[in-house]
């Protein structure tokens, strides 16, 4: 069994790209007719869109016949519109895609800022591994859930609902590394949570089972391939019983020179993201259940490289050995995956932040479900997709530069006001 991105060029006159009704209908009568049946998509995403065609980017887990009863028949396409608002709380989803080059959180953790001032503004802050996890740091405040990134996706497709725990038990499937150093500080980062977070934690060493190798896309987004993906699973079908959460800590291959050349780049994209993000998609997927994944380092030379002082938004990386507290703390109070009319629902989202161009299963879901989404502009990205061009509804799609406007907009929304009232000039009443 393996994981890896493949292509897909849609044509837009076979498909007016309006909610999710149109991908459904278009992934059932084509797309479902070019994969075959072992293919299982994991995540969709729409990385241009030019006059002619829709770039579109499928991570796929692909199984042999022995391993297919793995794959149940739930297509990532499947949803549930709502039918209501709930409006007692105001609940904000924040995204900011991994693998994308985001200009704010899409290096390490560095979206925790922008996730602790939206926080501030809202009841319930739900948002993904990307944005928070910064190596043995991780900000997220208390009205923050640490939720997959496949997972909030089902959660605004209307599939799935949240349940906040007190605490989780959670187990680390770590590779097993040449050098015992790398092994033991991973036991003492797992020692480390337990004494000082609480939590209830075992360590659980792989024969390092699967093999992940980074890799760009044509749009640049960072992807790979992951072959024995089986050999995993069958070791969480072992334990998953027994726990609430699964981390990672596993090798992703790259060159060896991409390790400097990341932390003296500013414009180079995360090569271990797309596995991480591939990996526990495919978990969580599959096992309905919350993960999250952080690199293991692969050797002592790269362990020892003197990199002297890097760009702010990876430093993080250059301070830890293990980068695996902040999972840790993530993890702990991550919410369980109950069923869509259960905890927090699709009738409780209030509002999704993004970047700029970001174009998928969540945006799609916001125009299918009317639910306002903010779009920052300071945000930069690789995507390259015109989000006004779609048929959003008047006061559900806002465009701002930065994430203290999507705070003023947020605050807006929540208190009922319409956010042009309180701009000048200010236009005259319609008259219809």
């Amino acid at each position: 069994m393996k994981a890896y991105t493949e292509k897909i060029l849609v044509p837009k006159k076979e498909l007016k790209l309006g909610g999710l009704s149109d991908i459904r209908q278009y992934y059932h009568s084509h797309l479902q007719t070019i994969l075959p049946h072992s293919h299982r998509p994991i995540r969709f995403v729409v990385t241009e869109t030019d006059a002619e065609n829709y770039h579109c980017e499928l991570d796929l887990i692909v199984a042999e016949e022995q391993d297919s009863s793995l794959l149940n028949e739930v297509s990532i396409f499947d949803f549930r519109k709502r039918t209501y608002e709930n409006s007692e709380k105001f609940n904000v989803i924040l995204l900011i895609p991994t693998g994308i080059g985001a200009e704010i959180g899409g290096h390490c953790g560095d979206g925790n800022a922008v996730a602790r001032l939206i926080a501030g503004a809202c009841d319930t802050l739900i948002t993904h591994p990307n944005v928070v996890n910064a190596s043995d740091i991780n900000e997220m405040t208390e009205n923050t859930l640490y939720v997959e990134g496949s997972i909030i996706t089902r959660l605004l497709m209307g599939r799935i609902g949240l349940q906040r725990v007190r605490s989780n038990r959670l187990l680390i499937l770590m590779d097993k590394h040449q050098e015992s150093f790398f092994n033991d500080e991973i036991i003492n980062a797992v020692s480390s949570a337990r004494v000082t977070l609480g939590m209830d934690c075992d360590v659980f060493e792989m024969e390092n089972i699967i093999e992940s190798v980074s890799r760009y896309s044509v749009s640049g987004r960072a992807t790979g391939e992951i072959i024995t993906l089986e050999k995993l699973f069958d070791v969480i079908q072992k334990y998953k019983g027994s726990y609430d959460a699964i981390g990672l800590s596993t090798f992703i291959k790259v060159p060896d020179h991409f390790h400097e050349k990341y932390f003296s780049s500013e414009d180079m994209v995360n090569p271990w993201g797309g596995i991480e993000a591939m990996l526990t998609h495919s978990i969580a997927e599959i096992f309905n259940i919350p993960c999250a994944h952080s690199p293991m380092m692969t050797s002592g030379e790269i362990y020892d490289l003197e990199l002297g002082v890097v760009d702010p938004r990876k430093a993080p990386e250059t301070s830890s050995t293990t980068y695996l507290h902040c999972v840790l703390k993530g993890l702990h109070r991550s919410p369980r995956i109950v069923g869509p009319m259960e905890g927090l629902g699709l009738k409780d989202m209030s509002c999704v932040i993004i970047p700029d161009g970001c174009l998928g299963l969540p945006t799609l879901a916001c125009i299918e479900n009317d639910i306002p989404i903010i779009v920052v502009k300071e945000n930069r990205n690789l995507m390259k997709n015109n989000l006004l061009e779609l048929p959003f509804k008047k006061g559900k799609f806002f465009i701002v530069d930065n994430y203290l406007e999507a705070v003023g907009v947020m605050i807006s929304l929540k208190n009922g006001i319409e956010p042009s009232t309180v701009r000048r000039p200010i236009e005259h009443t319609r008259i219809l």
